[in-house]
């Protein structure tokens, strides 16, 4: 067997996402990773010890884990993520300070993580960059803030907006997101998955649905403000087999590896809400035949990535307009890589690998000064 540094993954020890990860591993004939479960963290229970690398990864797939986060409650309930952020925040800085306090190396920086998870910050960042994001007023540390509707409202009147994309700003998963149009008035009509109880809460749901006038759409926004909200123009997508398309392109040591098309017959493509994989290589066919290049598509995505120097691997939302000419970057996931069964892109490196093999050769190929590259110098281990 191979060895190699002595790994430590964070998240649910019975989880896909880590299961996968395991899976790479051996495949690579690397010994399984030390699992630590993030209610160990958030209990403040976690120990690391010297020469290990860990690798954090989602908090999710663990309802004690939501409970911690969240606070009690119906984890299918949309409100709560700004506490949610907070103390996944505050988590992940402990996490950090523990790990170098034990002479451990963490492999994705803490910092960049808490900007990933605020889609404001992300976004400004992006923008900052010379990524091409779609127009927002709520972008980056001093983006306006939304109070609720009123503000939206006057928001979108002075950007000239009629069409946006109302997202909560530590949202995950389209939890809470909606797809607003106006036509001045009462003339007003947001698709989302979000529904609501008799009492007024908001649960996240598996249809798509629509609410129609200022006063339904109107109360969703003032129930979501509170938690901090991200607004930006919804740009018109692409279509493929007459559905709105879209791709998730997952980026591993700075190259883009895998790519997903998403189509969806709404505005919001996920895959968990209706949403189906598209055809990638008819988006490509349609990407040539527009005059464009499928590199320069992905080259966006990694200029995305290289926005976030110290994080090993992100899921762009690459934003394709219509007719396939341009792109833009709608987000950029932290924990990007849950596409089961989905290999790498010819040409990536990553042929033949799934996202965690990708993940796990990158490991192996770090480049001289990355944690990875610590870890197998100060273990003395070997990647031959």
């Amino acid at each position: 067997m191979t060895a190699g540094p002595r790994l430590v993954v964070v998240g649910g020890p019975a989880g896909r996402r880590v299961a996968l990860f395991q899976d790479a591993l051996r495949a690579a004939g690397l010994p399984g990773a030390r699992a630590v479960c993030w209610s160990e963290v958030l209990r403040g229970r976690a120990r690391f010890a010297a020469g290990e690398t860990v690798r954090v990864d989602s908090p999710g797939e663990v309802p004690e884990v939501d409970r911690l986060l969240r606070g009690a409650g119906d984890p299918a309930r949309v409100e709560g993520s700004r506490l949610w952020y907070e103390r996944f925040t505050a988590a992940v800085a402990e996490l950090a300070d523990g790990v170098r306090r034990a002479g451990a190396v963490l492999v994705d920086d803490p910092a960049e993580t808490a900007v990933l998870f605020d889609k404001r910050l992300t976004h400004g960042r992006l923008a900052a960059a010379g990524v091409p994001v779609p127009d927002s007023p709520t972008s980056g540390p001093d983006g306006a803030p939304v109070g609720g509707w009123d503000d939206m409202v006057a928001l979108m009147t002075g950007a000239g907006l009629r069409r946006v994309f109302v997202k909560p700003a530590h949202g995950s998963s389209a939890s809470g997101v909606l797809a607003v149009e106006t036509a001045g008035g009462d003339r007003v009509q947001a698709a989302t998955s979000v529904e609501r109880d008799g009492a007024g809460r908001l649960f996240n749901s598996l249809r798509v649905r629509r609410y129609r006038g200022a006063r339904e759409v109107g109360a969703l926004v003032d129930a979501l403000a509170p938690d901090g909200l991200h607004v930006e123009r919804w740009l018109p997508k692409a279509v493929q087999g007459g559905r709105a398309a879209d791709l998730r392109v997952v980026v591993t040591g700075g190259r883009a590896t895998h790519a997903v098309v998403r189509t969806g017959r709404s505005p919001l493509t996920n895959l968990h809400l209706g949403g189906g994989r598209g055809d990638l290589a008819a988006a490509r066919a349609s990407i040539a035949a527009a005059g464009a290049r499928w590199e320069d598509a992905l080259a966006v995505c990694e200029s995305a990535a290289a926005a976030f120097p110290g994080t090993r691997c992100v899921g762009v939302d690459l934003l394709p307009g219509t007719g396939w000419r341009r792109f833009a970057v709608g987000e950029v996931n932290a924990f990007g890589d849950l596409l089961p069964g989905l290999t790498g892109l010819p040409g990536s490196g990553a042929e033949g690998l799934d996202t965690y093999g990708a993940q796990v050769a990158d490991l192996l190929r770090a480049a001289p000064g990355t944690p990875y590259d610590t870890a197998i110098r100060t273990t003395g281990t070997s990647t031959t």
